[in-house]
């Protein structure tokens, strides 16, 4: 068994990781955990840009920005959090400039930006140009960048080591972390790695569905491994379904395609996002967009020859200004789908992108406990966290924002608190449960396949817990699940090897991944109404006296739920400052 020691210990290598090594980096020792190779994480998928109200190229304020936040979150934001992101994005922006990431630029030199969903000038008057961009490449620049700039702190990385287990331990009655258990891929060794604080930025939950633009390895370990140790998670209910991702695929073409002019038309050449949002018509958030979008198909104006999926026009645009502007979005469509976008409209329909819910935090990035108190010496950002920033249902170009702003919070405050803070000691045989759960599995001749079960369990969830949600579609949903566990304790798998052996890593995965839908579906169950990414057919309005509250859930093995054992969901309240909930309109 090989012990590390460190100040601070950061789990996940995306945005949100890297962000926080490089501040933590500067101010303690710190090394960063990941299960994949640092510029390999999702975050280099990200495609449209990253806002703040520069005003660069038109009259805007963070005010604005902040307001926009908090109305296309459905009022559940919590309003200093969306405050505090709104006002440090353009310092966020900037760091990145000066840490070398190629924006786009205007004739004047200056960053450009460009429209996004739900962005508006003057409280919602008409759209604004509000996204910081790097053609539809940004996520991927960020990653880049990051991570360059980590190898210039000189941050410690051990790559392909996948964290299964948060080591707690009791002092003076308040719970802490001691550190994190780690499988390492290349030979099936488990490591301890002790450290005075914790961040984790593992990142969102979107495998849970079949149709989605999330990579193969978004399957909610953050969340999982927290939850297994007795911290809530919030708003777990709400998953955002991006509108336009490649139809039956769900790989993703940015927002920024209509925010470059690009528009939405059903089978009858309609450009049918001017009934449902007047103002702002393609540009609203996405939630309205992809109801919108699942409505027009539902009503039989669905295109295709099974008629569901709509279409993507941006035959009227320049060849031109597409090549500089989405070079990306064009290629998937050539690829994927063999469509030319010079001259063809583009099939798509929405998929599962973004969880708005996660471990819950504080503006300073300290994981809460309960509704009261924060976990000393645990930190989160970045999607694996729940700030909540996003409400329920987050803005395109705001998660590249959060990771920035969020991330770099967690980094600072995780190496001051370990300036002061002791090593807490490890439990005795703090392995032993990780170690046990990988030889069960590793040695098992169950009969089930790993395979299987994660088809059955993404084709139920796109059926029953996607754009339209009901209370029979979700109890059936979790009977379900609960099928699924059953024959996921007969599981087995082919290789018995030690040394990357991806069969054992996507056993242990499933395992999150049925657990956190159970936990989606129960959040979903008790939310009896419609907010941003959660559309309840037999609750089809926002009832803001019932439900203007967040969703927490616990493991708690001597609750029940909805029929479910072992879980307990409480209530936390918004934070609201200044804007108070109004009708969403756009």
């Amino acid at each position: 068994m090989q012990v590390h020691q460190y100040d601070v210990i950061i789990v996940g290598a995306g945005g949100a990781g890297m962000r926080a090594a490089i501040e933590s980096g500067q101010r303690a020792r710190t090394a960063v955990l990941t299960k994949l190779y640092p510029t390999r994480s999702h975050t280099g998928a990200a495609q449209g840009g990253m806002c703040a109200a520069l005003a660069n190229v038109e009259e805007d304020n963070w005010e604005w920005h902040t307001f926009d936040t908090v109305k296309g979150g459905d009022y559940l934001v919590d309003q200093d959090a969306a405050e505090v992101m709104a006002k440090e994005a353009i310092d966020a922006v900037l760091d990145l400039e000066k840490m070398g990431l190629p924006f786009n630029r205007t004739p004047e030199g200056k960053i450009d930006q460009r429209r996004f969903g739900g962005h508006t000038r003057d409280h919602g008057k008409s759209p604004v140009r509000r996204s910081c961009y790097a053609a539809d490449r940004t996520g991927h620049m960020i990653l880049q960048t990051l991570y360059q700039n980590c190898v210039k702190h000189g941050v410690e990385f051990y790559n392909e080591f996948y964290v299964l287990d948060l080591a707690m331990t009791e002092v003076d009655g308040v719970r802490r972390p001691a550190g994190v258990v780690a499988y390492e891929l290349a030979t099936g060794e488990i490591h301890l790695f002790q450290a005075k604080s914790v961040v984790f930025a593992t990142g969102g939950v979107g495998k849970v569905f079949k149709t989605t633009s999330n990579a193969h390895t978004l399957t909610g370990d953050g969340m999982a491994v927290a939850y297994n140790r007795g911290i809530p998670l919030e708003d777990m209910e709400f998953f955002q379904f991006h509108p336009t991702g490649l139809a039956g695929l769900g790989i993703l073409l940015s927002e920024a395609a209509r925010g470059e002019g690009a528009i939405l038309r059903n089978s009858e050449g309609e450009r049918f996002m001017e009934r449902y949002a007047p103002t702002i018509k393609d540009l609203a958030p996405r939630d309205i967009v992809a109801r919108s979008m699942a409505n027009e198909v539902r009503e039989g104006r669905g295109c295709g020859p099974n008629k569901d999926y709509v279409l993507l026009d941006l035959t009227h645009l320049e060849p031109a200004h597409i090549d500089a502007k989405l070079p990306d979005i064009t290629e998937f469509a050539r690829t994927y789908l063999g469509v030319e976008p010079y001259t063809e409209p583009v099939p798509v329909f929405p998929t599962a992108h973004y969880a708005m819910g996660g471990i819950p935090t504080n503006i300073g990035a300290e994981v809460l406990a309960d509704n009261d108190n924060v976990i000393p010496g645990l930190f989160a950002a970045g999607e694996v966290a729940c700030v909540s920033v996003h409400g329920s249902n987050r803005l395109g170009t705001n998660s590249l924002l959060d990771i920035n702003v969020f991330g770099k919070r967690a980094g600072i405050a995780a190496a001051e608190y370990s300036k002061t803070a002791d090593f807490v000691e490890l439990p005795e045989a703090a392995e032993n449960d990780t170690v046990a759960l990988l030889e069960k599995m590793r040695t098992s001749d169950g009969t089930e396949r790993i395979g299987a079960i994660r088809k059955d369990l993404q084709e139920l969830m796109d059926a029953n817990v996607q754009v339209f949600r009901t209370d029979e579609t979700l109890r059936e949903a979790l009977d379900e699940i609960a099928k699924l566990r059953e024959r996921y304790s007969n599981v087995g798998i082919q290789d018995r090897g030690k040394r990357f052996n991806l069969d054992l890593l996507e056993a242990v995965e499933l395992n999150f991944l049925l657990e956190l839908a159970e936990v989606i579906s129960v959040a979903a169950i008790h939310r009896k109404e419609s907010r941003g990414g959660h559309f309840r057919e037999d609750f089809p309005d926002r009832d803001d006296e019932g439900f203007m509250h967040h969703t927490m859930t616990y493991l708690d093995p001597d609750s029940e739920t909805d029929g479910i054992k072992g879980m307990r969901l409480e209530t936390k309240p918004v934070i609201v400052t200044r804007y108070q909930p109004m009708e969403r309109k756009y």
